[in-house]
């Protein structure tokens, strides 16, 4: 099985007009420890020191931390390094999965089945199920087809139908413009795959993180050039669970994605959010290096998680 021990450096810089008085962050930076994702190490620094932080996790299990500043500050920025180990998640044979309507009734009726998925099957601030998105999804599930040769028919279609293009969206692009335009970026991508299949009554969740790039032949890969990903997470049933697609890229999550958490939509695990008193007008960088790492010798006996075999 494929495997891959990346580091990560994420930083993101607030610079204010003016002071702010009050800051009050909630910070989804720290990668998720997963069966097919082992955090070996991950530290936070943020620059001012908050005077009062703690960590813990939130509604979806994911690790959160909370962070509170109480003196003036021009500007604010915190720094995630991080390594991870990876290892690529086993995928089902498309035509072995249930058909479609079948897993709707399982996540429907809840129960010790379906409970863990049923909290995604419905609309999300930034993933409304409109009859747009519900429109171009159907094509991919005529009746009876297996779940999962629908999900990845829709993956590979939003993939060809859809250009990358930044600039043209921004976090709170509605879906219903996504389709219009058939332009923006991985996180529009996601939100209206989301909504498509929640509109056909199928649960999905939205997985932020990080997805390691390649430069071109010959060339040297640009430092900060990655970016923070999103895909989908799809819920096949309960005899083969999760599977996560990447619509972006048209393809299966494998060792090349780093799970920093999930939620309904992009607004449940923004990297940082808060609250802040004064400021003015702000600017904002974020730049992040995901790398392969040496794997470090006696692996399987460090960090704090449990190793991946």
């Amino acid at each position: 099985m494929s495997r891959m021990i990346y580091t990560v450096r994420h930083k993101t810089s607030y610079t204010y007009g003016t002071p702010v008085d009050l800051g009050s962050h909630m910070l989804h930076l720290q990668p998720r420890t997963l069966p097919f994702q082992r955090v070996i190490r991950s530290h936070l620094a943020p620059i001012p020191a908050p005077s009062k932080s703690h960590g813990g996790t939130d509604c979806f299990g994911n690790d959160v931390c909370w962070m509170f500043l109480d003196t003036p500050h021009p500007s604010f920025e915190v720094t995630l390094e991080a390594t991870v180990e990876v290892l690529a998640r086993p995928v089902p044979e498309a035509a072995d999965t249930p058909p479609w309507e079948d897993v709707c009734r399982a996540a429907h009726g809840g129960g010790t089945a379906g409970y863990e998925a049923a909290e995604f099957m419905f609309d999300s601030p930034m993933a409304v199920s409109v009859q747009e998105a519900q429109d171009y999804a159907q094509k991919s599930f005529p009746e009876a087809r297996p779940v999962l040769e629908g999900v990845l028919d829709l993956n590979a279609r939003i993939n060809r139908d859809f250009k990358f293009r930044s600039g043209v969206t921004t976090v709170n692009t509605p879906v219903r413009q996504v389709l219009a335009q058939r332009a923006g970026v991985c996180q529009d991508f996601s939100h209206l795959m989301i909504a498509g299949l929640r509109a056909l009554g199928l649960p999905a969740r939205y997985v932020s993180g990080y997805i390691r790039t390649k430069p071109p032949p010959g060339q040297k890969r640009r430092i900060g050039s990655d970016q923070s990903h999103a895909w989908v997470g799809c819920w096949l049933g309960p005899d083969h669970g999760w599977v996560d697609v990447d619509p972006t890229n048209g393809i299966v999550v494998a060792e090349e994605h780093v799970v920093l958490g999930w939620g309904r939509d992009y607004s449940d695990v923004s990297p940082v959010c808060g609250v802040i008193l004064g400021g003015g007008k702000h600017t904002v960088h974020v730049s992040v290096d995901l790398e392969p790492a040496e794997e470090p010798q006696g692996l399987e006996k460090s960090g704090s998680g449990p190793a991946l075999a």
